[in-house]
């Protein structure tokens, strides 16, 4: 479907023209019409389906039109001297993403305002942040943990805002946020529509949906397969055999535009290190680093300054940056859809790319349950300089989970005799 199909106002098309945008993706073509009728809305499409322009682009058409009247028979009004709309992020990257489409969306509408808010900034950072929420900015876009600060301050009247949106909310969920968005949401008016996207559907999502949302347009989008250009490789190897395996891997080649994802920030650093001392320009991008340090590894990492980003998951979903050539998995995903999402970050914009995952022992059968997903065998490649790896096999099975024994008999025995004494 083209845009010029959909009920969008003329500034709003004007900017997907001067963008280059035409055609809907799926979520777009089912969540747009949706949103402009005035119904709530529960998406659920993983990153990269166009979700951010679902919902913005509606919203923006309507602030800009300053009024709109629903199918139903009802009129919002949208004052100039109110907070209209709330989107909520998970974190700040997202956040400062979903801004930047903002400017471009709403590049032709200055009479719609737009503020980020989000934690780790400076005390002037704070002060803009504070006479946007007081002047009323149109969108405030916010991590939870930050708006709810302006909150408990006085700093925000959300008494008036007609839209609410949740993006990546599963995310919102697992990070703690669950509270802080449900005493937000007891602020907003009975008129508000809440629109909410999650790129998964546990039972936590469905239990939140049906205490914010009212009738919900559900729209789901199957989660997709990695692209066909994505020439995807393991290793199966002890966990002390993975920093001479990231080793061999430089020194196959002159490497540049990479991210190695690792689940631990502490290992983030520790691959960081070793890194620098194989004199590879690697840069690492954690939750411990502040505001300001991330985005300058962000900046640095994206126009090339460095050639190796090592991250947690904090940049697993929601980066769009096209050029990355490779993606390692220094642990495996505990999810599939985790595992879709970190190697997606490569092979963008019609280009191709590679991903490798080292798989260590106790990982097996999270690895086979992502080629299960995956429907197909990721290719197993034999370990460098003569090392010997695991089996990929499962060992032993309870439950259907595989058990591996880090003890010999001896040590088993004594645990046997423990517990029997212990009774």
């Amino acid at each position: 479907m083209d845009f010029y199909d959909l009920d969008l106002n003329d500034n709003t098309l004007d900017a997907l023209d001067a963008m280059n945008f035409t055609t809907c993706t799926p979520v777009q073509e089912k969540c747009i019409p949706e949103i402009l009728n005035g119904r709530d809305v529960l998406g659920v499409a993983q990153t990269g389906t166009g979700k951010t322009a679902a919902y913005l682009l509606p919203v923006l058409s309507m602030l800009d039109d300053g009024q709109c009247t629903f199918p139903d028979g009802r009129t919002a009004l949208f004052p100039h001297d109110a907070i209209n709309c709330v989107v909520m992020s998970p974190t700040r990257e997202l956040a400062q993403q979903i801004d930047q489409a903002m400017q471009g969306f709403a590049y032709y509408m200055p009479g719609v305002s737009s503020i980020a808010v989000y934690g780790g900034n400076d005390g002037s950072r704070y002060d803009q942040e504070y006479k946007g929420l007081q002047l009323g900015a149109d969108v405030v876009i916010a991590t939870p943990g930050r708006l709810k600060s302006h909150i408990s301050m006085g700093n925000v009247d959300l008494g008036r805002t007609s839209f609410f949106i949740l993006d990546e909310a599963d995310r919102m969920l697992d990070m703690g946020f669950s509270d802080d968005i449900l005493s937000i949401a007891r602020l907003l008016p009975p008129t508000c529509q809440t629109i909410m996207f999650s790129a998964t559907m546990p039972a936590k999502i469905e239990q939140l949906a049906k205490t914010l949302l009212k009738d919900p347009a559900i729209v789901k989008i199957a989660v997709s397969k990695p692209v066909e250009k994505i020439h995807q490789q393991a290793y199966v190897c002890h966990e002390t055999q993975k920093t001479k395996i990231i080793r061999h891997l430089f020194k196959l080649g002159q490497l540049r535009r990479v991210i190695i994802f690792s689940c631990s920030k502490l290992k983030v650093k520790d691959i960081t290190r070793e890194l620098r001392q194989m004199n590879i320009n690697a840069d690492q991008m954690h939750s411990d680093l502040s505001q300001q340090e991330r985005d300058d590894v962000m900046y640095r990492f994206k126009t090339g300054q460095v050639d190796v980003l090592v991250a947690t998951d904090i940049v697993a979903r929601g980066i769009d940056i096209d050029d990355i050539a490779i993606v390692i998995n220094y642990d495996v995903p505990r999810d599939s859809e985790d595992y879709v999402h970190r190697i997606g970050r490569t092979a963008r914009a019609e280009r191709e790319g590679r991903a490798i995952t080292l798989v260590r022992g106790w990982d097996i059968t999270y690895f086979m349950q992502i080629e299960n997903f995956l429907g197909y065998t990721v290719e197993k490649v034999p370990l460098p300089n003569g090392m010997n790896g695991p089996e990929y096999k499962v060992m032993n099975k309870r439950g259907g989970r595989a058990v591996f024994h880090k003890h010999g008999k001896k040590d088993n025995k004594k645990r046997q005799v423990k517990r029997k004494s212990e009774k």
